[in-house]
């Protein structure tokens, strides 16, 4: 091999197979693995089609995250002529050298990839800095559409709960963690990692549940401190007017009971309790406390006519659409006193004439 690309790196091996694990310079990314605008079908592709709309977003996290932001190694096949040269006889540090005749086809991480090469367009400092790739040697198309499979197969997508529990960037995670955390019923029952709960799971809510509920509530970006005090007491007042939730606390109704005869601990309720959260938000020099009592009040049984198209289908499965969050909330606004706005009164009026 006359000109080559010498990358340091450490040998493994998996299933017999030997691979290499190196640093590269991210202002080496486009020279590796140049972008390939031509057409090609799925069953001659590595991988599955680009996403350009992925590209921005992640670009976005690497500028806005400057000095802290994280990418995990890049998977890729080397297709044409390498050779690891070890640091000494027995070890498994070297350097291997690539002709740069070989192609390099990306089995992992192409959207990082091109994020990459969108940012380093904004900011050439991000060239200096290293990502790590995983380099198997190309055993043909085949193969590489294996490598792809084998390495997405198995992976999990992490819930949106979770997320929201780690996530130190986004102030509205953050308050919502804190929120939580403050109402004992609501932090008693709530999963901080699920986005799902199963009938018989020991919680009522999901965290994701409380981030979106909020998200309607305060609908901006900038989460303040006056935010946070006003979240805590919305929900801490919620929570002192559901009737079902007191009796479950007295253990005069069971968390299966309250599932599958109450709409109370529903996804789709909990943001109609946004919007009326929203309500007091922009009007805070009403009643909040005296006018939520009126929760009391509402019948929530799934049985009650009130809910019947607008919360649940005829088959007694919740709706989990906009729609129905916002007609589940005009009853309650409504239950509460409160004039609903007129998008609110246009799609109540749609529904009532269906």
């Amino acid at each position: 091999m006359d000109y080559v690309y010498r990358f340091p790196v450490v040998k493994g091996l998996q299933a017999g197979r030997e691979y290499f694990i190196g640093m590269v310079p991210l202002k080496m990314i486009l020279r590796l693995f140049p972008n390939d605008e031509e057409y090609v079908p799925p069953e001659y592709r590595a991988q599955r089609k680009l996403n350009t709309s992925r590209i921005p977003e992640i670009s976005k996290y690497i500028l806005q995250n400057r000095h802290d932001y994280v990418f995990s190694a890049l998977a890729a096949s080397i297709d044409g002529k390498f050779k690891f040269i070890p640091a000494d006889l027995i070890s498994n540090l070297g350097v291997l050298e690539v002709s740069m005749d070989a192609r390099f086809q990306i089995n992992d991480g192409q959207h990082r990839k091109a994020a990459i090469i969108e940012a380093l367009n904004e900011d050439e400092t991000l060239g200096d800095e290293t990502i790590s790739v995983v380099f198997f040697e190309d055993k043909g198309l085949t193969r590489s559409q294996q490598i792809f499979t084998d390495l997405n197969k198995h992976a999990v997508k992490t819930s949106n709960s979770i997320s929201e529990l780690y996530d130190s960037r986004d102030d509205l995670a953050v308050v919502t963690r804190k929120v939580v955390s403050s109402v004992k019923f609501i932090n008693a029952f709530t999963d901080k990692e699920k986005d799902n709960l199963g009938k018989f799971s020991s919680n009522l809510f999901t965290l994701n549940m409380f981030y979106n509920a909020n998200k309607k509530i305060v609908q901006r970006v900038d989460v303040d401190t006056e935010c946070e005090r006003f979240l805590i007491e919305f929900w801490s007042c919620v929570s002192e007017n559901i009737v079902q939730w007191k009796e479950l606390l007295k253990k005069e109704i069971s968390k299966v009971d309250l599932r599958e005869n109450y709409i109370i601990t529903q996804a789709v309720v909990i943001q109609a309790l946004g919007r009326v959260g929203n309500y007091f938000f922009m009007h805070q020099k009403s009643n909040m406390h005296a006018m939520l009592k009126q929760l009391q009040n509402i019948d929530w049984k799934r049985s009650s006519p009130q809910w019947h198209l607008r919360t649940i289908r005829a088959n007694g499965r919740m709706i989990s659409s906009e729609t129905a969050v916002v007609l589940t909330a005009n009853v309650i606004k409504q239950s509460l006193g409160i004039d609903l706005d007129e998008d609110e009164k246009m799609r109540e009026q749609k529904f009532l004439n269906k």
